[in-house]
């Protein structure tokens, strides 16, 4: 229970801070939604997914293994293993940025820019730079456990963003070259208050054996990385060459509404693989790892349910004659819960990744990850031109899944561990009784909703998931209080 304490402690400060970073970085949806039109916010999205995919390129996997290496090293030890993957990636990413710059009108081209704003190229370029810069230093705050400076500097990036997109729309009337621009002012601005950790922590030479080594753990992250990529947001160049713009904005809206489960899996990989690394020696590692995912899926199992049967009501219901979306982009509402299930999935094969980095194993994240690809391009390609953005949902759904199940398989052989099965299935199991009866009727009341959450909870208890005990001992850490024995 110390050990889940302390996960949960860190989770909980790293949640906090995501969820005030997204639900501020969240405002900006109801506002595009009401100031910009559904082609131009498909703009945005498309141009973020390729972000999404040069930013694992920018790293290859350097993170990754500094997590790993430094986690092995006193602290008093890690000057060198936080010196060399930093210097490397600063001299790399120096190198692919003054190539994008260099060649931008080439980069527009390639990212399907407009032709009108191909400067949006150039603040991609440079967004990349000083967030490549940043990562780094981030996992060595997450290393030593300084969730609170984390959480503050990541809190302070959302709203300079934030705030500077209102200005720059509303008052200046830009387009959306502001988002951009809002960006990467909040990229400059986190790596100037990441200076200090930076400088406290850099020894201006390279350690090769060790930059080595990591290279070795971490360059099979690189395709791994862009595979899952792929997973997350392939589905928008796909959706916009079967539909239009119009399409893609829509479902992108409708895709951040998956925010809540999205904030509950960063919050809990953002304390999970540091948790997993410094506590893999301990004797009874992996009992601890068998009840993490229990409870994770047991957490995650309740925000899906709630969501997946409020979720149209939060978004139609007006505040000021406003509501949270724009009318035009409410079409896109039903893909939620596939979302919130995809999300679901992509937490488990988060847990599952332990194994993976115990065993230094990592050479087989490039299948896993790869095969989860090729399974989104193909059933985005197969079930978009009939379902329409439904079927780019259900593609993101079934990635996750099946890389979920891989890591399984593939983790069990060198690295078992006795999962609580029966309260797993126990909790699938309601779930599927809970979307089986929501689905059966056209609409429900908001009564019947709640009664339909009630039944939830009666079913977890039926199935055994949950008893008086554990219900204690979970209220006792979140009141940072000792259970009764």
């Amino acid at each position: 229970m110390s050990k889940v304490k302390e996960l949960t402690k860190d989770a909980a400060v790293y949640g906090i801070s995501s969820v005030l970073s997204r639900f501020i970085t969240f405002l900006l949806v109801p506002f595009y939604t009401h100031v910009i039109s559904p082609d131009d916010y498909g703009i945005v999205n498309t141009t973020y997914a390729y972000i999404a995919f040069l930013n694992i390129v920018f790293l290859y996997g350097m993170d990754s293994a500094y997590l790993k290496y430094a986690s092995l090293k006193k602290e008093n030890e890690r000057d060198d293993v936080f010196s060399s993957p930093f210097l490397l990636v600063l001299f790399s990413s120096l190198i692919i940025t003054a190539l994008m710059l260099w060649g931008n009108n080439y980069v527009a081209q390639f990212m399907e820019a407009p032709a009108d704003k191909t400067i949006i190229t150039k603040y991609i370029a440079l967004i990349l730079f000083f967030d490549a810069l940043s990562v780094i230093p981030f996992a060595q705050l997450r290393l030593i456990r300084k969730a609170r400076r984390f959480a503050l500097i990541r809190t302070i990036n959302i709203i300079i963003n934030v705030a500077l997109n209102i200005i720059l729309i509303r008052s200046y009337k830009m387009g959306v070259e502001a988002v951009f621009i809002s960006n990467l002012a909040a990229s400059v601005a986190t790596l100037l208050m990441l200076l200090p950790d930076i400088m406290a922590n850099l020894k201006f030479r390279i350690d090769a054996p060790v930059l080595k080594n990591m290279l070795k753990f971490g360059l099979p992250c690189l395709p791994a990385g862009l595979a899952s990529i792929v997973v997350q947001v392939i589905d928008r160049p796909i959706l916009q060459a079967l539909t239009n713009k119009n399409i893609v904005g829509i479902y992108g809206a409708s895709y951040k509404l998956g925010i809540f489960m999205m904030l509950f899996v960063s919050m809990f990989q953002y304390a999970w693989q540091p948790f997993f690394l410094n506590n893999a020696k301990e004797k009874n590692a992996k009992e601890i790892f068998a009840r993490v995912l229990t409870w994770f899926v047991f957490a995650g199992g309740v925000v899906l349910v709630f969501l997946s049967l409020f979720i149209d009501l939060i978004v139609k219901f007006p505040v000021a004659h406003i509501s949270l979306i724009g009318k035009a982009y409410w079409s896109g509402l039903p893909i939620i819960p596939i979302i919130l299930l995809g999300y679901l999935f992509n937490g488990i094969y988060i847990n599952f990744t332990a194994g993976i980095f115990i065993g230094e194993k990592t050479k087989y994240l490039p299948y896993i990850t790869g095969a989860g690809a090729v399974v989104n391009v193909a059933v985005n390609y197969t079930l978009i031109p009939v379902w329409g953005m439904t079927g780019a949902a259900l593609a993101t759904l079934a990635s996750y899944l099946i890389m979920a199940a891989l890591l399984f398989f593939v983790t069990q052989r060198f690295y078992k561990i006795n999962y609580e099965y029966g309260k797993l299935g126990g909790i699938f199991l309601a779930i599927t009784i809970i979307a089986t009866a929501f689905y059966s009727f056209d609409s429900l009341n908001i009564g019947c909703r709640a009664g339909l959450l009630l039944l939830y909870f009666i079913l977890l208890i039926a199935f055994n998931v949950i008893n008086k005990q554990e219900f204690i001992s979970i209220t006792a850490i979140f009141l940072r209080k000792k259970p009764a024995v």
